[in-house]
């Protein structure tokens, strides 16, 4: 069975297991998923659940939904909300569902460094941050809980390929270009740190062909601050992506470049739809599985064993982490031109 479609049977059978289901639906910036049968949509918003989502993109939509199905296949209601990148707006949409009676609130940060104003903003709502972790990780509580995936194995997984690489080419010393995401981003840092420490303790001399390019997580943006190191002939052995849509964008500069994206080790993470083709057909050498369904599904389950006064990983399949007992990690998995047909 391919990861994908297993992820997401798996994540509605197990909620649906247990719970009563019920059906629902989507739109561009708001969507919400009406509960049915047996489960009881009270006007105190006792079945209500909202997310909050940062943005709107390929990887994000598809939290959403998995979200949405685990809530309906549980009995609730979930209506989704885009932020749009803006941090008022989504300390707004938390204190809304707040006013509205609802009991539980799921939120992708904008900005890790809102975290307390959207506790704030929650009142006496149970908070699950999803995929984006507090920058102040001490918020996390009986009542205020972080799901997503351990950022440090996700760039190391990167330095783990990379140092293979190289090693088989009987090189040690490599120069690199760093495509950042959002400077300051919890995510942003741990992939960088970890990627450098994975091919330090392999023993590759890694330095830096360039200062870093802060992308924001952007292909386009990507694209555009890559040209000009490609056209003013800056000299590199592989491009180090924070994500598959800045690594895309890379590749697509230098198709514009006229250079062989292929014979350039280029590594992303996510493992989105189009970063798997990519590293299908060659143009990426290899991309990190951040496992969207898995993430937007547990932090559905999550938001429901807490409501229920259960373990918060109780039917999640998922780890709490050793040292946080308010952390659930989904793992990531390394993507590469063996194994890539499990992940189309």
């Amino acid at each position: 069975m391919k990861k994908r479609l297993f992820a997401a049977l798996l994540a509605v059978v197990l909620v649906y297991g247990s719970l009563a289901g019920c059906s629902g639906g989507t739109d561009d910036h708001s969507a919400s998923t009406e509960a049915a049968g047996k489960g009881e949509a009270s006007a105190s918003g006792s079945k209500k659940i909202t997310l909050v989502l940062s943005q709107r993109d390929e990887w994000l939509s598809t939290l959403d939904k998995a979200a949405q199905d685990a809530a309906t296949a549980a009995g609730y209601t979930m209506t989704s909300q885009d932020a749009l990148s803006d941090s008022s707006k989504q300390i707004q949409y938390v204190n809304t569902a707040a006013s509205a009676g609802e009991k539980a609130v799921l939120v992708n940060l904008v900005d890790p460094n809102i975290a307390a104003d959207i506790v704030e903003a929650a009142g006496d709502m149970k908070v699950i941050f999803v995929n984006r972790t507090p920058a102040d990780t001490n918020l996390l509580n009986e009542n205020v809980v972080y799901v997503g995936s351990n950022e440090s194995t996700s760039g190391y997984y990167q330095g783990e390929f990379l140092s293979k690489y190289f090693k088989e080419q009987g090189k040690t010393e490599i120069k690199y270009i760093l495509l950042n995401g959002i400077l300051g981003q919890v995510s942003t840092i741990n992939r960088t740190a970890s990627v450098l420490q994975a091919l330090e303790d392999a023993g590759i001399t890694a330095t830096e062909a360039s200062s870093p390019l802060a992308c924001n997580y952007d292909r386009a943006e990507a694209m555009t601050k890559i040209t000009p190191l490609l056209t003013g002939g800056v000299k590199f052995d592989c491009i180090i992506a924070n994500n598959d849509s800045m690594a895309l964008g890379a590749i697509e500069a230098l198709e514009n470049a006229g250079m062989d994206p292929s014979s350039i080790p280029i590594v992303g993470i996510d493992a989105t739809a189009d970063g798997v083709q990519a590293v299908k057909n060659g143009k990426m050498a290899m991309t990190v599985f951040q496992n969207a369904v898995g993430q937007g599904s547990a932090a559905m389950e999550v938001a429901i064993n807490m409501l229920n006064g259960n373990e918060l990983n109780e039917g999640t399949g998922y780890e709490m982490d050793k040292e946080n007992q308010y952390t659930i990690w989904v793992p990531f998995e390394p993507v590469t031109p063996e194994n890539v047909a499990d992940y189309e």
